[in-house]
């Protein structure tokens, strides 16, 4: 089966994880994809020795080919690079090549030389004032920041390359750790401008009730999302066993259950600590409500609909989530994990290093 980018050559000086979130990527969809390691290694092979001994950062994204900086020295004059950032220069000597940036604030500005890891822009970008509960901001917690400005990059590429194929010439964009959330930030920053401050509410909604985690008999978490009056109505009935509360002035509207909040909850909470989880979410499922249980990486592991894929690594296969596309036809195949180095001789050899 052939993939919709072989043939491509990338070349990648990348570590952690926003740019490998983009290459690792096109690799799946069949790029050839050269990283471009310091000889110690990306630092994200030291962040921990959790799979095999080996990096779950590097296992996660680094399903690439791999050479040592010595290694990319005649690869750097083939693409058109040199010292430093490939740029606007060599763009004008090689105008089909694509070249992208990943930064922290972007190419200017007073922040553009800020060093910029992922929770630092979640704070910077006020992701982390409206993420956790009242008493204190959060930590959105894997690497929101990083997935987000790959993906945006593995965008910008692939426009570029639609449009190289129109026109026959390259492109130069640049991606902003600090854009990316930002523009996730929209609705917070517009509520702040127009008069309506968000507020941290956890797992709840701000002004929807009865929206948010009640504790089952066995101890689960159990969030259950009512979006409108029939649905409380059909709540209070099939799963609350209480009728009379659908229509009770109190709660008939969502205004007046977001008024009595508390009263609300209290109602929906007496109900589930009476029932363990696995009947309770039998009946709401039965009634249509709409729920999930708030699961932990242990109970992610077993659940029904996790797909997983194999990749090897030097020390032994592993076992991780799938990419969320499905393609119908035959699936997709993933390269191994290669360690530091493995192929710097075949580059050398290749690229006159």
């Amino acid at each position: 089966m052939t993939l919709p980018l072989e043939g491509l050559l990338v070349v990648s000086l990348e570590q952690a994880v926003a740019a490998p979130q983009c290459t690792c990527r096109m690799a799946d969809a069949g790029a050839r994809v050269i990283k471009v390691e310091r000889p110690e290694g990306d630092f994200a092979r030291e962040y921990d020795h959790i799979v095999h001994g080996e990096s779950a950062h590097l296992v996660w994204l680094n399903v690439v080919f791999l050479g040592e900086a010595e290694a990319a020295v005649g690869l750097h004059a083939h693409v058109g690079g040199g010292p430093g950032r490939v740029g606007r220069q060599e763009l004008r000597h090689y105008p089909k090549l694509i070249c992208c940036s990943i930064s922290g604030y972007g190419e200017s500005g007073p922040y553009a030389q800020r060093k910029a890891y992922d929770l630092l822009i979640q704070a910077e970008s006020g992701i982390s004032s409206v993420t956790g509960g009242p008493e204190a901001p959060a930590r959105v917690g894997v690497s929101i920041v990083d997935i987000g400005a790959g993906l945006n990059a593995y965008e910008a590429i692939l426009e570029a390359l639609i449009a190289r194929g129109r026109t026959g010439e390259g492109a130069e964009v640049s991606i902003s750790m600090f854009d990316a959330m930002a523009e996730w930030m929209t609705i917070p920053l517009l509520n702040e401008e127009w008069g309506n401050p968000f507020k941290r509410v956890g797992l709840a909604h701000p002004t929807i009730a009865p929206y948010g985690v009640f504790k089952t008999r066995d101890g689960a978490d159990i969030l259950i999302a009512i979006q409108n009056d029939r649905e409380w109505r059909v709540l209070a009935d099939k799963v609350l066993g209480d009728a009379a509360l659908g229509t009770d002035e109190r709660f008939a509207t969502n205004p007046k259950r977001n008024e009595n909040r508390a009263v609300t909850d209290a109602a929906v909470a007496a109900v589930f600590a009476r029932h363990d989880v696995e009947p309770l979410m039998a009946v709401l499922e039965k009634a249509d409500i709409a729920f999930a249980r708030v699961n932990d990486a242990k109970l992610l592991a077993t659940h029904p609909h996790l797909r997983r894929i194999t990749v090897d690594t030097e020390s032994g296969p592993a076992l991780m989530p799938a990419p969320a596309v499905v393609r119908a036809g035959a699936p997709r195949t993933y390269g191994a994990v290669p360690a530091l180095g493995a192929h710097s001789e075949m580059i050398k050899k290749e690229f006159g290093g």
